[in-house]
């Protein structure tokens, strides 16, 4: 009565890759290679590692690094200069200003300035 119930649970728990749950295991190797490419791109695209740091916060950072450097390496043994982006970065979006008491009070103002005196 065991030994099935034991089957069962061993079968069920290593169809979980084939389900799309990803291990731990698994999300830290991806979490990795994509830090790693990252950081590759950066270098190959001659970017400092602080700008790439600043470009990319959600990805790991010794990751990055990593693969800044093993690019580094590799464009210094072939010497390969970098590639200089075509497309120019987007322009980061200002941050819009919260809306005060004092402003709210101006813009009432303005909009009482605005509309036509009432005739009697």
């Amino acid at each position: 009565m065991r030994r099935p119930f034991l089957l069962l649970i061993t079968l069920a728990l290593a169809g979980c890759d084939q389900l799309g749950i990803e291990s731990p295991a698994t999300t830290k190797a991806r979490v990795e290679a994509d830090g790693k490419a990252i950081g590759g791109a950066c270098r190959h695209a001659g970017r400092a590692i602080e700008d790439c740091y600043t470009l990319n916060k959600k990805a790991d950072k010794a990751a990055i690094f990593a693969g800044w450097r093993e690019m580094n390496e590799y464009m210094t043994e072939n010497k390969l200069e970098p590639v200089v982006p075509v497309i120019p970065p987007e322009p980061p979006k200002p941050p819009k200003p919260p809306k005060s008491a004092a402003s709210k009070a101006e813009d009432g103002e303005a909009e009482a300035d605005s509309q036509p005196a009432e005739k009697h």
